[in-house]
């Protein structure tokens, strides 16, 4: 078991002709995801390495019956690209988009909530490196290979420190259930609560990580939740301890403005939820294998 993907969810990928979707698309299909069609308006017909691309994603899903979708479309449009597969039926949805505006993330926050919960798509991302279960499917850009199939399951704003720790867990022997990056922008589709609802359901994840950063109350919300709701051991790595106040550190989110915000307030509020937090990130793989 794994969360949002499997060797059989069908993807789409939005923006398929583009450069740098081709390359990920060839990546995702050698890796055996289920790659089943792409779409880009006023290109239908065509198609990328072998796959079909179709107009519209509505097109797509009706010939393909496709569940996810992955989006490569340039920042002014990729919002219309998420709402459109929003509209057409599709389930789970990762946007790799940097640079999408906040006011256009608050459109697409506000029109999917009027779909019942129940047929409401899930979104992680935008500015975000995907997600994967290793071994069965892969939706974004991360390398695969250094991605070992086991229980630990890994959610991050930043994509190269949950690489990072995949890399670090590999060496010593431990395996990934599923690994979702929720990307770095203030305003995103799911949050650190929503997925570690996900893992702490999944039968096949038996220890959490969980990598944050300075900026926005998602660590300390998320450290609440857990506090409440999550049994699994959970370990932690919060970037940017010596981040200066009112600094932006790369991702749009990471700025402090607000107690709470900082790195080592953070360590603090998870420290006292029962999360074992890691000191640097040379150690995040160590520390997860404490806990096992």
């Amino acid at each position: 078991m794994s969360i949002y993907l499997n060797r059989e969810t069908r993807v789409i990928v939005q923006g398929i002709t583009g450069r740098m979707a081709q390359f990920h698309t060839k990546d995702m299909l050698e890796y055996g995801t289920n790659v089943v069609g792409g779409v880009v308006p006023g290109k239908g017909g065509e198609t990328v390495h072998g796959v079909p691309v179709f107009n519209t994603v509505k097109e797509a899903v009706e010939a393909t019956q496709a569940e996810a979708s992955l989006v490569f479309v340039p920042p002014p449009f990729a919002a219309d690209s998420i709402m459109e597969a929003a509209d057409a039926g599709i389930r789970y949805c990762v946007c790799i988009t940097d640079g999408i505006p906040a006011q256009d993330m608050i459109q697409v926050k506000r029109y999917m909530m009027r779909y019942p919960k129940e047929r409401r798509m899930v979104l992680t991302g935008p500015n975000c490196a995907g997600t994967i279960s290793p071994g069965k499917a892969m939706l974004g850009i991360m390398p695969g290979h250094i991605f070992l199939p086991g229980n630990v399951g890994i959610v991050g704003r930043s994509g190269t420190l949950g690489y990072e720790a995949a890399a670090q867990l590999k060496e010593r022997g431990i395996g990934v259930s599923t690994s979702v990056g929720i990307g770095g922008d203030p305003i995103n589709g799911s949050s650190f609560r929503d997925i570690l609802a996900q893992f702490e359901n999944d039968g096949d994840t038996h220890v959490i990580a969980m990598i944050g950063e300075i900026g926005g109350p998602q660590e300390a919300e998320a450290a609440a939740y857990i506090q409440e709701h999550v049994t699994k051991p959970v370990v932690a790595y919060v970037a940017g301890l010596t981040a200066p106040k009112g600094r932006t550190m790369g991702h749009a989110g990471a700025i402090i403005s607000a107690f709470g915000e900082s790195a080592s307030e953070k360590v603090e509020i998870l420290t006292a939820a029962g999360v074992t937090v890691a000191e640097n990130p040379a150690v995040i793989g160590e520390t997860i294998a404490s806990v096992m």
